[in-house]
């Protein structure tokens, strides 16, 4: 799996240094410009100003230890310029460096409950987006998260991928809505299919256990939820020894498919409903085939990355990307993907996107 902004781990860090130094770098400043300019200047009087800074990057201790420092700095200037202040200066340290060290207490015990939190999301995400196999059988695999913000873990974006009796069948899907909500709503989805992909022998009935899932998750909740929680889905069927693939499409984004090396859009010839409303249009779904062949390339893909914009409102080119590619290993497409999709939208990304690349072998 491949995660956003992993390519600026490393420049981030090394700025994240230098901002943690700043408190320190600020107190050399002030004292440095309270020595060398006029006392009535009185730059001595800023010295305040780095606990304060402290509180909002250090834990408590250090934020207090800089308080001292600058404390003792005040009273070795009044040695020197006897005319400073320094009683009302030094008062000014010591309350800021009390509510400093109160701040920076505060912060940290929220940032533990973020990472309990977030500790807890990436097990949601485990669940909904487990690792999937890089190979079954002739058949090459890779998949693609990328999340809206960096401090994403999980959304409604979902897919699997399991080797079954009956061929490698796949799925690909998008909950409507965000939240714990969408999240459980996709997890519904995917352990059904866990399920269903093995035991049915049809993609029709394993559509159909997919909807039932969903709609018996989104029963528990009010009335509009079902509204508000369907979901757009593709199921896919590879079979053994290869030459073709059935796709069963319920209103998700057509795959692309790179077929001797001229590009296919896998439109299905009728739509079927979407997962949660089949019981209100229908439940007629249709399975449509076409030919696979050893070296094809395909991509199946959430909306976000279709819907992925430039500055200028332009939406990315997907059609026109995949077509440009050459024959190249799943995890290479969806590395240039990665790529292609951070620089065109300048690393902002308005919506969840997933993806999954396979190559017949």
């Amino acid at each position: 799996m491949i995660e956003s902004g992993r390519p600026r781990l490393h420049r981030r860090y090394g700025r994240w240094r230098l901002v943690r130094l700043s408190p320190v770098l600020l107190t050399i400043v002030i004292a440095s410009l309270a020595y060398a300019t006029p006392p009535e200047m009185a730059f001595s009087r800023l010295l305040p100003a780095a606990p304060a800074l402290a509180a909002a990057m250090w834990p408590v201790l250090p934020t207090v230890l800089l308080g001292t420092v600058c404390l003792f700095l005040m009273i070795g200037l009044s040695f020197i310029f006897p005319d400073l202040g320094t009683w009302w200066t030094c008062a000014g340290i010591v309350a800021v460096t009390v509510a400093a060290a109160y701040g920076s207490h505060v912060r940290l015990q929220r940032e533990r409950t973020l990472i309990q939190v977030r500790l807890v999301a990436d097990a949601a995400q485990q669940v909904v987006l487990s690792p999937l196999p890089r190979r079954l059988g002739n058949v090459e695999i890779e998949s693609l998260y990328l999340a809206a913000a960096a401090e994403a873990r999980i959304g409604g974006d979902f897919y699997e991928v399991v080797d079954t009796p009956f061929g490698v069948r796949l799925l690909i899907g998008d909950v409507r809505g965000k939240g714990l909500p969408a999240v459980g709503a996709a997890a519904a989805i995917v352990n059904a299919f866990r399920e269903a992909a093995y035991g049915e022998a049809d993609l029709v009935d394993v559509a159909r256990r997919l909807d039932a899932s969903s709609t018996r998750y989104n029963a528990s909740f009010s009335p509009d939820g079902p509204m508000e929680r369907f979901a757009t889905a593709l199921l896919a069927e590879i079979p053994y020894g290869g030459g073709r693939i059935d796709i069963l499409n319920c209103g998700h984004p057509p795959p692309l498919l790179l077929h001797r090396r001229k590009l296919r859009v896998l439109e299905p010839d009728t739509p079927s409903p979407l997962l949660s409303l089949a019981e209100l249009i229908g439940d007629h779904y249709s399975v449509d085939s076409f030919d696979f062949d050893p070296g094809d390339l395909l991509l199946l893909y959430t909306d976000g990355i279709a819907e992925t914009r430039a500055r200028n409102g332009e939406f990315f080119p997907l059609a026109d990307w995949m077509g440009r590619q050459p024959p190249t290993p799943p995890l290479e497409l969806l590395a240039a993907l990665h790529r292609d999709l951070l620089h065109y939208s300048r690393g902002r990304l308005d919506d969840d996107i997933a993806a999954l690349a396979v190559r017949l072998v």
